[in-house]
């Protein structure tokens, strides 16, 4: 009994600095969207300028993500889950206050690609620690408790920056990553890397995910199944002035912060939902499925629906948008559950921030289309959109069900 109760507690220890790691990664992933604005005006930029700088330093960022994810999955599974998730806190932390205080394009544009590179390491390293150190059975409690209040860090984000000049909100993001560093003691390495540690098995090798025909294919489908997520935010809720002001409903403002922070309160109740769901029913599969056929009615709607009809009803729609990609617990849960322990880290780290990293063809894409006179922004959105649901319907729909699955395996 006593040592079930110890692992308890550090099994919850786990559970709560992945949980405020992520709400930091969220925030500071957030942050920048809200304030990249008011930053680059106070820098001095002119404002007809500012849509090119904000793409180059959100792909500064993204890039970070991409070749962070990469290296941090593969520190993961060589090194061990726990020195990957404090470590990218670090890195994210000491970007979010360096952030403050950069003064041309080329210091902003280095600290969002460093930044970029811790943020690519927390949510793996949690979501992978956990699933390793929870009971198979249970193992969903624990990730879904991680992201549904991680997501509530965008609407933290929102708040700082709506009462605070974005040199604080940067501060406020470095010193509450910071904080965590406190909860390092106490906490435990997952038993199973620890295992393999010892057996002297091969780990971390991330081009074998591409050396092997089924393997190859269940890491693209990982992939696939997130896709809307970001075309969600990274196309409909972060472009939402454009598509609000210039094309759904010309002559009324709205705010993308705002639109940004009824989503993520959306995702958040989403990824609650989704995960209890995967748990009363025992399946993760299937309720994927349904969030990804409900997000589809809802971007019809915000397509279809929104011309004339007011701010409100189009807040309503961006929380709704975020309820249907609610899945993204489930999503990194599954990527975790199909590989094994040797390469869990890296494929659990690369998978989200590859999805993160398509917003880049996903809008690239968005934009070429648009300028195609016969399908204009909707016809656009609805081309790329399609892609993306199709993609992610189709792998929902052929991944082998992992819920309850042992994980104690390795990959040969």
């Amino acid at each position: 009994m006593k040592s079930s109760g110890i692992q308890n507690r550090q099994q919850l220890l786990i559970i709560l600095v992945a949980s405020l790691g992520y709400f930091v990664d969220i925030y500071d992933l957030i942050l920048f969207n809200v304030v990249k604005k008011a930053s680059l005006l106070d820098l001095g930029f002119a404002e007809y300028d500012l849509k090119e700088v904000e793409i180059f330093l959100f792909n500064c960022q993204m890039g970070g993500m991409l070749l962070g994810g990469i290296l941090w999955g593969i520190l993961g599974d060589k090194k061990g889950r726990l020195s990957v998730l404090f470590g990218s806190i670090v890195m994210y932390s000491l970007a979010n206050i360096a952030n403050a205080y950069v003064w041309d394009l080329q210091s902003y544009a280095t600290v969002r690609f460093i930044a970029g590179l811790g943020l690519a390491g927390e949510l793996g390293a949690g979501i992978t620690l956990i699933t390793e150190i929870m009971d198979k059975e249970k193992r969903g409690i624990g990730t879904m408790i991680v992201v549904t209040f991680g997501a509530l860090g965008a609407v933290f984000a929102a708040l700082v920056a709506n009462k605070t000049d974005w040199q604080t909100s940067y501060w406020v993001g470095g010193v509450m990553g910071m904080a965590l560093l406190l909860l390092r003691i106490g906490a435990m390495e997952s038993g199973m890397f620890a295992h393999i540690k010892k057996s002297g098995i091969q780990r971390g090798a991330f081009l074998s995910l591409f050396t092997q025909r089924t393997r190859f294919v269940r890491y693209m489908k990982c992939i696939a199944m997130g896709l809307p997520v970001w075309f969600v935010v990274g196309a409909l809720i972060s472009l939402s002035e454009t598509y609000f002001e210039k094309v759904l409903h010309p002559g009324e403002k709205i705010y993308t912060g705002t639109a940004v922070m009824f989503c993520y309160i959306g995702l958040s109740a989403g990824d609650f939902f989704s995960g209890l769901f995967s748990q009363l029913f025992r399946t993760r599969l299937k309720v994927v499925s349904g969030y990804l056929i409900f997000c589809l009615l809802i971007t019809g709607l915000y397509l279809f629906t929104t011309h004339g009809a007011g701010s409100t009803y189009f807040y309503i729609l961006c929380f709704l948008l975020g309820t249907g990609t609610g899945y993204w617990a489930l999503f990194v849960t599954i990527a975790a559950e199909q590989f094994g322990t040797n390469i869990r880290a890296t494929v659990t780290s690369t998978v989200p921030n590859f999805v993160r990293g398509a917003v880049i063809p996903i809008t690239w894409g968005f934009k070429e289309l648009a300028s195609i006179p016969a399908l204009g922004v909707i016809g656009s959105t609805i081309v790329i959109g399609m892609i993306c649901f199709s993609l992610a319907i189709a792998a929902t729909l052929t991944l082998p069900e992992t819920f309850g699955k042992d994980l104690n395996y390795t990959e040969e």
